[in-house]
């Protein structure tokens, strides 16, 4: 039995990978064949602690992200675009109250 492939899965526009970035890798854990720089900043921070990553809280109230990787994994870019319509699906109900 074939195995459904996600409609964005092989699309050149899910995927970027940025080696020559000073920065690169910014987090751990990840095969550098497999890092995608596609959301270098996190879409899913401003939801706080619904995001659904890998974070703590600074003391001084900050969230650190540093050991979160689920906007860098190559399979991610599906999850990440679910969250994101489903929470402006949501804002745009809200902001018609």
């Amino acid at each position: 039995m074939e195995t459904k492939r996600e409609d964005w899965e092989g699309k050149e526009y899910a995927f970027f990978c940025h080696k020559a970035c000073e920065y690169f890798p910014c987090h751990k854990g990840i095969a550098p064949e497999d890092f995608n720089c596609l959301f270098c900043y996190c879409p899913l921070y401003f939801l706080g602690e619904r995001c659904g990553g890998n974070f703590e809280y600074t003391k001084s109230g900050v969230k650190n992200c540093v050991n979160c990787t689920v906007p860098h994994r190559r399979e991610n870019y599906g999850r990440i675009m679910a969250i994101l319509r489903a929470n402006l699906k949501k804002a745009g109900k809200d902001a018609q109250k």
